[in-house]
């Protein structure tokens, strides 16, 4: 898409002389006849630099500099002055000017002054947006083999420009996915845009992502730019697509085979660059197939599906995730990360975690804070609501042994907890010999403490 330029001068052959000339460099250009009209076209959010003379009619240059520096932080502005003088060169850098050019217009000046305000600017984004990812990180933890096969797709796909349909329940980070294929993509200096579908009401879905003109519809009161314009060159994530309207999947659809669409309320056609990542906690074939979902648009969204597990399904990643979570939570609160026993993960593994890792993050989170000392046990964490669903964990098992063993292992786990995690008592209760425990223990690699008496008679383990 064109970058627009904002041209502000009383003199009207200056405004058409510059127009010509930016817009034969394929330009856009919106022009202003004086410092409040600049104001209200920049306050529109879609400019890309201003051209602003510093001798104007009521409100000067100057004024005006003044102002869009405290509204559009980071918006390149050069003044344009046929009385220039180092004072005023001064003044206007000291008000955050990008630079100072003085009239008659040098026309090879000012584009390679435009060339290099623009420049500027994209590289004042790519440095918000690499903070960021530094300070936010996109680590996507699991040695799971589903997780791991999500990472090796990822990789594959985070190459092309291919659209890539998320799908799991919430919480169980199909955003992170979404941000992972976009920085390991060759658009990773580009914006990354979210729309979270289900939070915005169905009558302002359109405004949001396509923008609208001034006057579209009450309440319109300026040109919005919307997020498939913000996310130009970059990505747009466009989580849980499937609440959006049926209207908004049809203008969707239209932008996603033609690259192009209106704002609500215009008539001017826009073109965007941007790659589309969808992602939805629902089955949107089922969704289409029953009419809720366009068919269309689901075939276009899907065209590598990438379906993120829920956690009790990847169990056996919950103390790598525990342990990242202990040492982010620390970071945020300058504390030295605490410890889990492994009678507290022992507990945690029993859980359903109906909020995924969400859930388990947040839970973090609050046990760092209100435990106190360096250690977190069982008696640390909460009440824990509803345990493993038993056919999801059991009665899906293909094979016999499969799930004699997840039977068995969780008949261990549930014994050694009543019994203090004391491995000599639960194998007294249990009828069986202590050493045949242990190796039940390690087969299954629940984690247990030793106690004295079990520590005096160790040369029973073989």
């Amino acid at each position: 898409m064109p970058k627009t330029i904002l041209v502000a001068d009383d003199e009207k052959g200056i405004r058409e002389t510059l127009t010509r000339l930016l817009e034969y460099e394929k330009y856009r250009v919106v022009a202003a006849k004086d410092g409040h009209e600049a104001l209200d076209k920049a306050g529109r959010g879609d400019i890309d630099l201003v051209l602003l003379d510093i001798k104007m009619p009521g409100m000067d240059g100057l004024e005006v500099l003044a102002k869009l520096n405290e509204t559009q932080n980071g918006l390149p502005v050069v003044i344009i002055s046929g009385h220039g003088t180092v004072q005023t060169a001064v003044e206007a850098t000291r008000l955050g000017a990008f630079d100072f050019i003085e009239k008659p217009i040098d026309a090879d000046r000012i584009l390679l002054v435009i060339r290099n305000g623009l420049e500027r600017r994209k590289l004042l984004r790519e440095n918000i947006s690499l903070k960021k990812r530094v300070h936010g990180g996109t680590r996507i933890i699991g040695d799971h083999p589903e997780m791991q096969k999500i990472l090796t797709t990822l990789e594959k796909v985070a190459a092309t420009n291919a659209r890539v349909l998320v799908m799991g329940e919430n919480g169980t980070g199909k955003e992170l996915v979404a941000r992972a294929i976009h920085e390991r993509s060759a658009r990773a200096k580009e914006p990354f845009i979210e729309v979270n579908c289900a939070a915005i009401p169905e009558e302002l879905i359109e405004s949001e992502l396509f923008g609208h003109e001034k006057g579209a519809f009450t309440g319109a009161v300026a040109r919005r730019i919307g997020k498939f314009e913000l996310a130009d060159g970059g990505t747009l994530f466009l989580d849980e697509v499937g609440d959006m309207s049926g209207a908004a999947q049809a203008k969707v659809l239209r932008i996603l085979q033609e690259a192009e669409y209106e704002r609500v309320g215009g008539t001017e056609t826009m073109r965007v660059d941007v790659r589309v990542i969808a992602a939805s906690n629902k089955d949107l074939l089922k969704e289409s197939q029953g009419g809720n979902f366009r068919e269309d648009l689901f075939y276009r969204l899907n065209v590598v599906p990438i379906v993120v597990p829920p956690l009790r399904k990847r169990i056996s990643d919950l103390p790598a995730l525990l342990e990242h979570f202990l040492q982010l939570t620390a970071q945020d609160l300058g504390q030295k990360a605490k410890k889990l026993t492994k009678r507290a993960l022992a507990h945690l593994t029993e859980y359903a975690w109906p909020g995924n890792v969400r859930e388990l993050r947040n839970l973090v989170e609050r046990l760092v804070i209100l435990t106190q000392g360096s250690t977190i046990d069982i008696g640390d964490l909460p009440q824990m609501g509803p345990v493993k669903n038993l056919e999801e964990e059991y009665f899906e098992k293909e094979l016999y042994n499969d799930f004699r063993d997840a039977v068995e292992k969780d008949f261990f786990v549930l014994k050694l907890k009543k019994y203090g995690y004391n491995v000599s008592k639960t194998a007294r209760r249990l009828g069986m010999q202590r050493s045949n425990l242990y190796k039940k223990l390690e087969k299954y690699g629940i984690p247990y403490k030793r106690s004295r008496e079990d520590e005096r008679d160790s040369e029973e383990v073989s």
